[in-house]
């Protein structure tokens, strides 16, 4: 029976001939010598909620779903070992038994770890880095079937390179991560123009631990959402709140989406509607609750890097263009920050950056829009997500990373044979 998988989105859909679900380390390890020997090709594959063809086979996909879970905590280094298949939620809720959190997360928390640093994935806060920035050991399988170990102590240049590998390096199958006393945060929401906003950037990424934005399309407005913390007492979670978040949010915007969808030329009144359905917020929740939003509407997403002196005028280009060619979209523009790294395929490699995605919703015509709005990430040295849309080839990408030949290298020694790659990452590192 022929057995078939597609991504979350709907943009990679592929027929494996296997799919392999190991429930341990060794077991892993075995089907990866078998394997190997054969001369196979094998992805590992997490929730699928990376929007290019990073894990699209013909051949092997792993799952790493029997492999979840904290291993080992440790105080006195302030880190927790945990299994690579461990979904960001999970992970939340088991840390937060023990009075620990990670410091920063993103607005989607159903990713794994491994695929969460393995794409660069990030949130928000100048103070912050990527989640990848948070890892301080990992273990790899390698090509030849043997566990690596990668830490500041243990392989550091190693551990460089596969902080954000895209599984290219081997199977990622533990992970130590730098962690933080459990925390609460103050999250407020609020509409301001976007104006304002743009002239009030600076402040507000100064004076808040986790500031991000939203542009409503053909409108003046924004979403701002601010978030700090705090020694107050939790009061998010309640029954209406969730009704609000899964019914108006997400089934109401579903609707509207639909209708655009359907007619396309409703896509700035839909726009519109949204903006001045923002919800004025003022709770507090513990950390990971309130990094996470719920994303039950489906769409497609391009998000680049920018340095982060850029946004601004980047933001300015992507209204003009907008506004000039009418493209049909009414989803919001979300912008953040992430403080600067040392990781080499990280797209904040050396700079503190600006992120800047947009969205189109699941069926509407997305190419000529994203080409467009790409055009202006390219001008400002825009390095892609790994994860999300774009149509970078090797010889830019290599221009764009200084490790690039480093990290290849790397590569090469660890898996010769390529038993990690797909066609995809063939012609996206190689061009053939």
């Amino acid at each position: 029976m022929e057995q078939r998988w597609s991504n979350w989105s709907g943009s990679v859909r592929c027929s494996p001939k296997q799919v392999l679900r190991p429930e341990s380390i060794s077991q892993l390890v075995q089907m990866v010598k078998e394997h190997a020997a054969e001369g196979r090709c094998m992805r590992v594959v997490g929730t699928g909620h990376s929007f290019t063809p990073l894990v699209q086979t013909d051949d092997i996909l792993i799952s790493l779903d029997g492999l979840q879970g904290i291993e080992q905590v440790d105080r006195e280094r302030g880190t927790v070992t945990v299994l690579a298949g461990t979904k960001l939620k999970r992970l939340g809720e088991a840390l937060y038994a023990h009075g620990l959190a990670q410091e920063n997360l993103g607005d989607i928390d159903v990713q794994s770890i491994s695929g969460a640093i393995s794409t660069g994935t990030h949130g928000t806060g100048i103070a912050f880095g990527t989640i990848a920035t948070q890892v301080v050991g990992l273990t790899l399988i390698t090509a030849a079937g043997e566990l690596l170990e990668c830490s500041e102590e243990q392989n550091p240049e190693l551990l460089k390179a596969a902080q954000v590998s895209l599984g290219m390096l081997g199977i990622i199958v533990k992970v130590t991560l730098r962690v933080v006393p459990a925390r609460r945060l103050h999250y407020v929401s609020r509409k301001i123009s976007l104006d304002e906003c743009l002239e009030s950037i600076d402040r507000l990424k100064q004076e808040n631990s986790h500031f991000e934005f939203y542009w409503f399309p053909y409108t003046k407005w924004v979403q701002i959402k601010l978030m700090n913390e705090t020694q107050e007492q939790v009061n998010a979670g309640s029954i209406w709140a969730t009704v609000s978040q899964l019914v108006l949010e997400n089934g109401l915007f579903w609707l509207l989406s639909e209708a655009c969808r359907l007619v396309p030329l409703l896509c700035p009144l839909v726009s519109t509607i949204s903006a001045f359905g923002v919800p004025d917020i003022n709770e507090v929740n513990h950390s990971h609750r309130a990094f996470a939003t719920p994303r039950l509407v489906r769409f497609q997403e391009m998000e680049y890097n920018l340095p982060a002196e850029h946004m601004k005028t980047a933001l300015e280009e992507i209204r003009d263009c907008i506004n000039q060619h009418r493209f049909a979209v009414h989803f919001p523009i979300e912008c953040r920050f992430v403080r600067g790294d040392d990781i080499w395929l990280s797209p904040a490699y050396q700079r503190d950056s600006a992120y800047i995605a947009i969205h189109m919703y699941r069926g509407m015509e997305y190419k000529p829009y994203f080409r467009h709005i790409e055009e202006i990430f390219k001008r400002y040295n825009g390095r892609p997500h790994w994860g999300k849309h774009h149509t970078r080839t090797a010889e830019q990408l290599s221009e764009l990373y200084p490790r690039w030949n480093d990290f290849r290298r790397v590569r090469e020694e660890l898996d010769p044979q390529g038993l990690f790659l797909n066609s995809y990452l063939r012609e996206l590192f190689y061009g053939n």
